[in-house]
């Protein structure tokens, strides 16, 4: 039986991915081809695969679409080209048996019109998505997410390998930028505010907690800002975590198992009716912790669980846009019983059995409206919300397990946001929206009284709403190919203390060359508290009462 424990641990750690075409030695490179500023598609750009030669070239299609079959698995460099835009490179692009690369090309248009393009594998593969943001602004791979060192699949890990950034210790992974709290590490998936996405967030540091809830699985190319970010980021004071959700395969089905130190890991992904329209993509996680510890092939009476599930279903329409379904869900539990024996008690603790539950949501409707081919409109629904119980009970001088606290914390939000961009030359882009929130919260707390028998009692009992409002407008200037200034305002209103805020954003990026960049940026940023900071209110009496009887 050990020995079979032994086998079963160290198989944990290994990682297996199960591939349909695992003897299949090539594979397809296919994706979009659209304007980073408008979203419209691109017809006849001209996209190339080499690996020091050519393999493999194409031209998009009407619809910004290209496919090219028979990519060799290996890593290759990915270049695009087209009269009016800056040549684009995608280094490293990593092609294996297992999956289709699908890749989302967004191209920059030119200030100046040349009649001759000559282009070069140097890129910046850290430069942000957002063009908005001109310092203190990187991207990140998917795949960086397992690469770096320490990384361990979690986006909020990977970060501390950038400059000013650096993650308390190894039990959780609370960001601290240059010196700031993590609490003030603002969150957006696909467009939108949430929570703290971390499984069992909060536990130790406001703002981190243990491993994010986004899978690799799920994640496209995202992008993380550390300060001065554009105007379209707001109630954040250290950082911004911008998220996005991949979508799924609209060609193929294809599926995916993973066991490894992160726990189970399934994913599957295809289309939704035809082929080359819809799309879905789904995933599932539970912990190797919570294998192990309710297994019991760790020695310990304390069960530490979690597991997370999300999905993102894609619904291109002719006319409307295309519209988006999406949400991320997780629960976590961390229990351990008393200790009965007296000979091995050694802190107060080992006389309590505590239960702690955690739970997140968040479901989300977007659609991306293209007006012309020059602006489109994102418009999203998003509803959320975070929920933690936390129940102590404490062996009384008989033995006898008696209530000593319970604490339950839910908040939840409702969002509606719009977003307007596009450029009016290609010298000038603009963009500008709103984001209205719906804030809602309750506490309860019941606590026994500096540990006096009998004192158990309710000390809060409190719920609340309120809303909150933001609006942005920025635009960018190429002065010339090389100099880019932006400029911006993002606005608050919190309507419970009916007090607002003005923020000005600037910013400057200057390419010297190839290899140089000279940028600045300012930024005013403000953030509010959580709803419970302002509402609550405390039984003073009753404790008050307890303490003279003490006394």
């Amino acid at each position: 039986m050990l020995q079979f424990r032994s086998l079963f641990v160290l198989s944990l750690f290994g990682f297996l991915v199960f591939k349909a075409n695992g003897q299949d030695l090539t594979q397809t490179i296919r994706g979009t081809v659209f304007d980073q500023e408008s979203q419209a598609t691109i017809e006849f750009a001209y996209i190339i695969i080499q690996n020091g030669k050519p393999l493999g070239s194409t031209i998009s299609e009407n619809d910004g679409s290209f496919k090219i079959t028979g990519i060799p698995v290996g890593r290759y460099n990915v270049m695009v080209t087209m009269v009016g835009y800056e040549p684009m490179s995608i280094p490293e692009v990593l092609v294996t048996t297992g999956k289709e690369v699908v890749l989302d090309i967004a191209m920059k248009q030119s200030v100046t019109e040349l009649k001759e393009v000559t282009v070069k594998a140097h890129s910046r593969k850290d430069k942000p998505l957002n063009t908005m943001a001109t310092v203190s602004a990187k991207t990140f791979t998917v795949e960086e997410t397992r690469r770096y060192a320490g990384g361990i699949d979690d986006p909020a890990r990977l970060v501390s390998a950038f400059a000013g950034v650096s993650v308390g210790n190894v039990s959780n992974n609370a960001i601290i930028i240059r010196g700031n709290s993590p609490k003030g590490v603002g969150w957006r998936l696909e467009g939108a505010d949430i929570p703290n996405p971390n499984h069992f967030a909060g536990g130790n540091v406001a703002g981190g907690g243990a491993v994010t809830v986004f899978s690799s699985q799920m994640l496209s190319n995202s992008d993380f800002y550390t300060g001065a970010f554009p105007s379209e980021y707001g109630n954040a004071m250290a950082g911004v975590f911008d998220m996005k959700l991949r979508s799924g395969n609209n060609e193929k089905f294809e599926h995916t198992f993973q066991l490894g130190t992160m726990g189970i890991d399934f994913a599957s992904e295809g289309p939704v009716g035809k082929p080359g329209g819809a799309s879905y993509l789904f995933n599932y996680r539970y912990s190797t912790l919570g294998l192990l510890t309710k297994s019991k092939l760790i020695e310990t009476d304390e069960i530490v669980a979690y597991q997370d599930l999300s999905f993102k279903i894609n619904l291109p329409t002719t006319k409307a846009g295309t519209f988006s379904v999406w949400a991320i869900g997780a629960l976590d539990e961390d229990t351990k019983p008393e200790t009965m024996d007296s000979l091995e008690w050694e802190f107060d603790v080992d006389l309590k059995k505590y239960k702690w539950t955690q739970g997140l949501f968040v479901l989300g409707l977007s659609n991306t409206l293209n007006l012309n081919k020059s602006f489109y409109l994102k418009t999203s629904v998003t509803g959320s919300g975070l929920s933690s119980i936390f129940d102590v009970e404490k062996l009384d001088d008989g033995l006898q397990l008696a209530a000593y606290q319970n604490m339950a914390n839910e908040s939840s939000k409702i969002t509606f946001s719009s977003t307007l961009s596009g450029k009016i030359s290609s010298r000038l882009s603009l963009r500008t929206g709103i984001i209205a929130n719906q804030l809602n919260y309750s506490l309860r707390l019941k606590s026994l009284i500096d540990d006096v028998p009998g004192s158990y009692t309710e000390l809060s009992n409190e719920l609340g709403s309120s809303y909150f409002y933001q609006g942005f407008v920025s635009a960018q200037y190429n002065v010339s190919p090389g100099l880019s200034a932006v400029g911006g305002l993002h606005m608050q209103y919190f309507d419970l203390n009916k007090k607002h805020s003005i923020e000005p954003r600037l910013g400057i990026s200057w390419t010297l060359d190839e290899n140089q960049e000279l940028s600045m940026g300012y930024g005013l940023h403000s953030q509010i508290e959580e709803l419970r900071v302002y509402f609550l209110k405390r039984n003073t009496q009753r404790a008050r009462g307890v303490s003279q009887q003490r006394t």
